[in-house]
């Protein structure tokens, strides 16, 4: 559950700071387009004086307008440049102190406007803000005569508020998603926890069907549990002590409950048979392997079984079967299984044999490594086997049951993705 919680978390945060990004984003956009529509609206009324008709043949009229262009200069224009109608310039002013920006605006080629069209374009320069404005001009019929053409620079105090405003409306937008999150994540969580019995409960119900099956196959073989609990007691301790994941665990475990599962198909006579196998009978009791792959690929569940259940007899130099696999080409969760099984089966008792006591047991599986073991994975066995083999070998199957549940749980329920 508590995983739960932190991949919740994780997850709104990641939501809440891709959606600030997206709308915050589109925000800015619109924000922006205020902004363009606010400074064009302050440049084109302070234009307004050179936007009159105007007759360009008038000397009088251009003399006038030319006395007006330096008290016009000192308000937020610094530049202003009058064309006629064929795109002609007839007058060109830049305040005083402000060459340089008009000669970086220059680099930048503008289109003139459609006749009730306003063309405008913003610049960044050193910081400051400036609006290029360019401006159709008509007579009192509606016939073009020429053109406007002014550098409108926005005050400080002006880009101060258009900047507070825009950071002012971002943060509200950040905040509101914030919100929105978090009053989202009860909702999740509670929505997560029926989620979370059902999954569980189904898991549950899957180990404990798997659990019930192999038990089944282990009547049939010992008439006990007590080979089941115990291998795989083993195989989780030793794949804890080789620092595996819970993730890879799980298949282990899943695995050891049904490495078998193939002897259902095997007969009375030869699966209880108490003395040596023929070559006839033990080439039937292969075929156990191959009837296990048959029945666990019924089922997508059971599938992180069929390393066990397919590759549990390989040998570490080639001889087991059914593949006849070598060396490290042996999955690594059969290579497991193989030393406890095989560890299991020699402490036992079983119908054609004693049990061999702890000692000779390891003599015998020492003889083999690099034979039928893997040499790397039975010395780090054997420095945990006495331990593992004082703690099970008395104890009965309630007792054994209980430690399976536990670690079952610690892995199935509790360790992670």
């Amino acid at each position: 559950m508590q995983n739960i919680h932190k991949k919740v978390v994780k997850r709104l945060l990641l939501g809440w700071l891709s959606l600030s990004l997206v709308i915050g984003g589109a925000v800015f956009y619109l924000e922006m387009g205020k902004v363009d529509k606010l400074v064009l609206g302050l440049a084109v009324e302070e234009s307004r004086p050179f936007t009159v008709e105007f007759d360009q043949a008038s000397a009088t009229q251009m003399e006038m307008l030319k006395h007006r262009v330096d008290e016009f200069l000192k308000g937020h224009f610094i530049v202003l440049e009058l064309y006629d109608e064929h795109k002609k310039q007839i007058l060109e002013q830049v305040s005083s102190g402000r060459e340089e920006i008009e000669q970086k605006l220059k680099q930048y080629v503008h289109p003139f406007p459609l006749e009730n069209a306003t063309y405008y374009k913003k610049f960044w320069i050193d910081r400051e803000l400036f609006l290029q404005v360019l401006l159709p001009l008509q007579d009192k019929s509606g016939e073009l005569i020429g053109y406007f053409e002014g550098v409108y620079q926005v005050d400080a105090e002006t880009l101060r508020n258009i900047q507070a405003d825009i950071t002012r409306t971002l943060l509200l937008v950040v905040v509101v998603i914030l919100i929105a999150a978090v009053m989202l994540y009860p909702i999740i969580i509670s929505l997560n926890k029926g989620l979370i019995k059902l999954s569980s409960d189904l898991l549950k119900g899957n180990i404990e069907l798997m659990g019930v099956l192999g038990s089944a196959i282990a009547k049939r073989d010992s008439d006990t549990n007590s080979h089941n609990y115990r291998v795989t007691i083993y195989a989780i301790r030793l794949a804890e002590t080789l620092g595996l994941s819970s993730p890879q665990i799980r298949k282990l475990i899943a695995g050891a409950f049904l490495h078998d599962v193939g002897k259902i198909g095997i007969s009375d006579n030869i699966l209880l048979k108490p003395t040596k196998l023929t070559d006839e009978e033990f080439a039937v009791m292969r075929n156990h392997v191959l009837l296990g792959v048959e029945i666990i690929s019924k089922s997508n569940w059971l599938l992180d079984t069929r390393e066990v259940v397919e590759f549990h007899h390989e040998k570490f130099d080639g001889s087991g079967y059914m593949k006849g696999l070598k060396g490290k080409g042996i999955p690594l969760n059969a290579r497991i299984f193989t030393i406890v099984d095989v560890f299991d089966a020699l402490t036992s008792k079983r119908p054609y044999k004693e049990p061999f006591n702890f000692n000779e047991a390891i003599d015998i599986m020492q003889h083999d490594s690099g034979n039928r073991f893997d040499p790397e994975l039975l010395l780090t066995f054997i420095g945990i086997a006495h331990s593992l083999y004082q703690e099970t070998s008395r104890a009965d199957d309630s007792t054994l049951e209980a430690l399976l549940n536990r670690l079952v749980i610690k892995h199935f329920f509790n360790g992670g993705p």
